[in-house]
C-alpha cells in the first residue's frame, strides 16, 4: 500500500515537471553566462555607484521627491542590478556600466544646481518643476533620453525611454507610440540605458513621441512587466503635466505596438484594455499559449485551464471592435500564427472588425525596415481619425475583471470567473440598449451633462434608472441582475454590501498570482511554528520568491517581521504571509475570515481534512483586516524558475486561488511538494459547490 501511495504522489507532480521539461527543450532563453570585468573595471563601478548613492540620498534630504529623483536612481539602480546578478553578459558592458554611472552622475549634479538656485532664490522656497529648470534631460528635443519612476509594486526604480519630436513644442497635438521590445536574453538595465542613450537624433520626419517600455525585462509584458507600461505612461504625462506641455499630447491617438514578444504584449495588452489605444500595432508574438507551447498537455489541471483566459489574447479577440488593429508578420515566421488565431476566432463569430494583416513573402522572424514603413502607411488612416471620445456602441468581452471595462462600459460583477463575458451596448436617444452574457453588475456611463432618468433595454428587459456621479462629471447608471432580472441599484448599496460579503471585483478577483500587480508586503513570522517542515518551507518558499523577484522582476521584494508591519502596511499593502498561526501572528488574526481551518492538527479546505505535519495552505482571499486588499498565505509567485527561462507563455497561474500542498521537501530540493487539492473561489471567495 505504501508503494502505490508514494506512485499516486510522484504522478501528482509529474505534469508539473514534464512541462517545465518540455518547455525548456524546445526553447532555452537562458542568458549567457556573465563574465566580470577587469579587477580596476569592477572597483571604478563600485566606487561611482557609491558616490552616486550619496548624491542621491542628499538630494533627497534637500526635498527632491520620487518624481524627479527617479530620473537620477535608475542609473544607480542599473549599475547596482549588473553587479548583483553578475550580467555582464557583453564584452563591453562594463564600460556601458560606467558610462550609465556617469550619466547619472551628471543628472545628480544637474539636479543639484537646480536645488541650489531655487534655494538661494527669493524666498529659498521648495523647489518646483518648471519649463526651463536647469534639468536637461527634461528639455531634449528630438533625441531619446531615459526617464525613470518609482514603482507602487514594490518601490523599485524602472526605467522608461523618451523620443520627443525636434519641435515637439510648435503647438500641434501628437500621437504618443509606446513600443515594446522585443524578448532578448541578454537584456539588462545597462543595456537598455545604453541602447537609448540618445547617441543619434530622432529621424527627422518622426511625427509622433516614442516611449520605449523597458517592462521589468524579458516576462512578455505580463504580471508586474504589464503594470510596468501603465506606470511608465503615467510617469511620462505626469512629467508633461507638471511641465505644462501635456496639451501637446493627443489623448486620442496613442498608438501600442511591438515586434516578437512586443508583439504578443500589444496583443494582450491592447485587445484587454482597448479603450487605452487609438491603434494596435502587433508584429508576430503568440496570442495562445495552447498550440505556442512545446509539447505542452492538451488539457491542463481545471484551474490552470480557465486561468489561460487570462493572458490568452485570442480570447480577447472579440474586442478588436474597439480598437483598429495593424498586424504584421513573416509569411515563413511561425509566430505568424498569432494573428492568424485572431483572425479565425472572428471569422467563426462572423465579426466585421477593423483588422488589417500584412503578410511579408518570404520572411521569417523579421521586421525589416522597409515592412515598418508599409506598417506605418496602414497606420495613418486610423492615426488621423483618432478614437471617439464617446463611441456610439461598445462591444467588449472579458474574462475575468482584472480587465473590466472599455470606454463607458464598466463590468462590476459576473457570475462566474474565467467563462467569457460579454457586453454589448448602444447609446440611445433616452438610454442603452444592452445586451450581456455572464454578467451580474453593470455599470454604464451617460454622456456629459446627462442627468434624467435613463432608459435602460437590457436583455430583453426595461429599466429605469438614475444617473449617479460626483458634481460636475458624467453620471453613471448602476445595473444588478439577480435570477433572470435585471433591476437599478444605488452604488452605495453595492459598497455597502460589499463590505458586509466579499465579492470578486474589479482589482480584487485573484489568482493568487495578481497579488504581485500592486503593492504588497510579504511577512515573515517571528514565532515557532507548530511543526519545523512546515517552517522549513515557509522559509525556502520566501528565500526563492525573493531571488526570482530581485533576478525576473528587477527589485527587491519588500519584506518585513510580522512584529514590524504597520496599520499604513495593511491600509495600502496585500500582505503576503508566510509561517502557520503559531508562528506568524498576523496569519492567527485573518484566520477566522478565510474559508479555512487551521490547527496544530489538521489543516481543512475545500471540504476535506489533511494532517497539519504534513501540507501547507497556500490562497489568496480578500482580507480580513482590509476587504480592499488581499492576503495570500505561503507563497509568492506559482511559476517557478525554470519557467522564466522558457517561452514567456509558461508565466500562467499553476495553482490558482487556493490549494493545499504535500510537503515533500528533500536534501536535493527543499520546496518540493504535490498539490493535493487546488481550485478558485467563487464570485463570493468561497469553495464552489462540487469544488473544481
Amino acid at each position: 500500500m505504501k508503494r502505490i501511495l508514494r506512485a499516486a504522489r510522484r504522478a501528482a507532480v509529474l505534469p508539473v515537471a514534464l512541462l517545465a521539461a518540455a518547455a525548456l527543450l524546445a526553447q532555452d532563453f537562458r542568458p549567457p553566462p556573465g563574465k566580470a570585468p577587469a579587477a580596476d573595471t569592477l572597483k571604478a563601478i563600485r566606487e561611482k555607484t557609491t558616490h552616486l548613492a550619496k548624491l542621491t540620498r542628499a538630494l533627497r534630504k534637500q526635498g527632491i521627491g520620487d518624481a524627479l529623483l527617479a530620473d537620477v536612481d535608475v542609473y544607480h539602480q542599473a549599475a547596482v542590478a549588473i553587479v548583483q546578478h553578475n550580467e555582464f553578459f557583453q564584452p563591453d558592458a562594463g564600460k556601458w556600466t560606467l558610462e550609465v554611472l556617469d550619466a547619472g552622475l551628471d543628472r545628480a549634479e544637474h539636479m543639484a544646481n537646480f536645488v541650489a538656485a531655487i534655494l538661494d532664490g527669493p524666498g529659498g522656497k521648495r523647489p518646483r518643476l518648471k519649463g526651463k529648470a536647469d534639468l536637461p534631460w527634461l528639455r531634449s528635443f528630438g533625441r531619446t533620453v531615459v526617464r525613470g519612476y518609482r514603482s507602487r509594486i514594490d518601490n523599485s526604480v524602472q526605467p522608461f525611454a523618451v523620443t520627443l519630436p525636434k519641435n515637439y513644442e510648435a503647438g500641434k497635438k501628437w500621437r504618443v507610440d509606446v513600443v515594446l521590445h522585443g524578448r532578448d536574453k541578454g537584456l539588462t538595465e545597462v543595456k537598455f540605458l545604453h541602447a537609448h542613450r540618445g547617441s543619434k537624433p530622432a529621424p527627422d520626419d518622426q511625427d509622433f513621441v516614442r516611449i520605449d517600455i523597458y517592462g521589468r525585462g524579458n516576462n512578455a509584458y505580463r504580471w508586474a512587466g504589464e503594470v510596468d507600461v501603465i506606470e511608465a505612461m503615467e510617469q511620462f504625462v505626469s512629467t508633461e503635466r507638471a511641465l505644462r506641455r501635456d496639451k501637446f499630447l493627443d489623448p486620442r491617438r496613442w498608438v501600442l505596438r511591438g515586434f516578437s514578444m512586443g508583439g504578443a504584449g500589444t496583443w494582450h495588452l491592447g485587445l484587454h484594455r482597448p479603450d487605452a489605444w487609438g491603434l494596435l500595432g502587433p508584429g508576430a508574438g503568440f496570442t495562445a499559449t495552447h498550440g505556442y507551447v512545446a509539447k505542452l498537455p492538451a488539457q491542463l489541471p481545471p484551474w490552470q485551464e480557465k486561468c489561460l483566459t487570462i493572458y490568452d489574447a485570442v480570447d480577447y479577440a472579440e474586442n478588436v471592435f474597439d480598437v483598429p488593429v495593424v498586424a504584421y508578420g513573416g509569411a515563413d515566421d511561425p509566430q505568424l500564427q498569432a494573428a492568424r488565431n485572431i483572425e479565425a476566432r472572428l471569422k467563426s463569430l462572423g465579426l466585421s472588425v477593423k483588422l488589417k494583416v500584412l503578410v511579408a513573402p518570404g520572411l521569417k522572424h523579421a521586421f525589416p525596415p522597409e515592412w515598418q514603413q508599409k506598417a506605418e502607411e496602414a497606420y495613418a488612416p486610423f492615426v488621423k481619425k483618432g478614437r471617439p471620445e464617446y463611441p456610439p456602441r461598445v462591444r467588449f468581452v472579458t474574462w475575468t475583471l482584472k480587465y473590466p471595462s472599455c470606454d463607458w462600459v464598466r463590468i462590476l460583477g459576473l457570475q462566474r470567473h474565467y467563462d467569457k463575458a460579454l457586453v454589448d451596448a448602444e447609446k440611445t436617444e433616452d438610454g442603452f440598449k444592452v445586451k450581456t452574457e455572464n454578467v451580474r453588475v453593470l455599470r454604464l456611463t451617460a454622456p456629459q451633462g446627462v442627468l434624467q432618468d435613463l432608459t435602460v433595454a437590457i436583455d430583453g428587459q426595461q429599466v429605469t434608472a438614475r444617473p449617479w456621479g460626483t458634481a460636475g462629471g458624467p453620471g453613471s447608471v448602476y445595473l444588478r441582475r439577480q435570477g433572470d432580472r435585471w433591476a437599478a441599484v444605488l452604488p452605495q448599496r453595492l459598497i455597502t454590501e460589499g463590505g458586509r460579503r466579499p465579492e470578486k471585483g474589479p482589482g480584487l478577483q485573484g489568482p493568487i498570482d495578481d497579488a504581485f500587480t500592486d503593492a504588497f508586503l510579504c511577512v515573515r513570522g517571528t514565532g515557532t511554528a507548530w511543526h519545523e517542515a512546515t517552517q522549513q518551507y515557509a522559509d525556502a518558499n520566501l528565500r526563492r520568491f525573493r531571488a526570482e523577484w530581485s533576478k525576473y522582476w528587477r527589485g527587491e521584494l519588500p519584506v518585513k517581521d510580522d512584529t514590524d508591519v504597520t496599520s499604513e502596511d495593511i491600509t495600502d499593502k496585500h500582505l503576503v504571509l508566510f509561517g502557520d498561526p503559531s508562528s506568524n501572528s498576523l496569519i492567527g488574526h485573518v484566520l477566522d475570515g478565510l474559508p479555512l481551518q487551521w490547527t496544530k492538527e489538521t489543516i481543512a479546505l475545500a471540504g476535506k481534512q489533511y494532517p497539519a505535519a504534513l501540507h501547507v495552505p497556500v490562497l489568496i482571499h480578500p482580507s480580513p483586516l482590509n476587504a480592499s486588499r488581499y492576503v495570500v498565505l505561503n507563497t509568492g509567485h506559482t511559476f517557478r524558475a525554470a519557467d522564466y527561462v522558457g517561452t514567456n507563455a509558461l508565466l500562467y497561474p499553476r495553482l490558482g486561488d487556493y490549494a493545499v500542498l504535500r510537503l515533500a521537501a528533500t536534501a536535493q530540493d527543499p520546496l518540493g511538494v504535490e498539490v493535493a487539492t487546488a481550485g478558485l473561489f467563487d464570485e463570493y471567495w468561497q469553495i464552489p459547490k462540487g469544488g473544481q
